[in-house]
């Protein structure tokens, strides 16, 4: 399988030396990703909207949905590394969270309008966070790996941007 058809905006690279200018750029891509997501997705029809972008991929409608799921975690491991010291966060599996019933069963416009109101309040929060905040840390077990916040952030900056190309691909199919 093709790398770009997997990582169409290439894979996540873990950055170095973060400038307070990164921090911002990743913190309005986060508040921006639920209006682009809506933007592709309007543009769907409901045939495409079930449609994979790869073999083997997830269907548009479970990505909306892992989207959603993924961002909830994200948003929950910040807000634990900002009130404990050094957490460990709770991994989940994330290819059998996006079979679920409520996947199955749940329109995705409802992940989109949870999306934007997540957004809203993630992006409040990382506004009011100091450079010494994207500093403090979580422990992900599955990855023996110690976290930064700003890392964290930019992952999740890049995430939805990943996604988001992954729908687009099936604009090309």
């Amino acid at each position: 399988m093709s790398d770009s058809l997997k990582y169409p905006i290439g894979k996540f690279t873990v950055p170095t030396n973060v400038t307070r200018e990164n921090l911002n750029i990743w913190i309005e891509d986060i508040e921006r990703m639920p209006t682009q997501l809506e933007q592709v997705i309007t543009t769907l029809s409901e045939s495409q909207l079930n449609c994979s972008y790869r073999p083997g991929g997830w269907t548009v409608h479970q990505i909306v949905h892992h989207i959603a799921d993924s961002h909830m975690n994200s948003f929950i491991r910040f807000k634990l590394a900002l009130t404990e010291e050094l957490p460990t966060i709770k991994p989940y599996d994330e290819t059998i969270w996006a079979n679920l019933a409520d996947v199955q069963k749940t329109s995705l416009l409802v992940s989109l309008e949870l999306l934007k109101a997540l957004h809203v309040r993630w992006t409040s929060l990382l506004k009011t966070m100091s450079d010494a905040d994207f500093q403090r840390c979580f422990y992900h077990p599955e990855l023996k790996k110690t976290i930064s916040l700003a890392e964290n952030l930019a992952l999740y900056s890049w995430h939805g941007k990943h996604h988001i190309e992954h729908i687009k691909l099936v604009l090309v199919h």
